[in-house]
């Protein structure tokens, strides 16, 4: 997915992608994923967690095509240290 930044994530920021959909982040917004083993942990504060409730609801709107995804990643939305995160619409079983 191509995306065009309007600013830093952790700012209020939209970024739309290739297909229009556009994710805004919460000010403020801190989002950590770790890997721990078998488990992943999402730890975030209040403002990055409506972010992902967010971006999990842009994804799940009508007309959002199977496989439409959104890359986080360390200095990409997430912060220093954290895995890579891809939260992605599958409609197929």
């Amino acid at each position: 997915m191509n995306s065009e930044y309007d600013g830093a994530p952790t700012e209020s920021t939209r970024v739309t992608d290739g297909a229009g959909l556009v994710f805004v982040w919460d000010e403020d917004a801190r989002i950590e994923v770790r890997g721990l083993g078998s488990e992943v942990v999402i730890e975030a504060n209040a403002a990055g967690l409506r972010t992902l409730a967010g971006h999990l609801l842009v994804l799940a709107g009508d007309g959002v095509p199977d496989g439409a995804h959104l890359h986080l990643e360390d200095g990409n939305g997430l912060e220093e240290g954290s895995v890579g995160l891809v939260l992605e619409r599958s409609d197929e079983e």
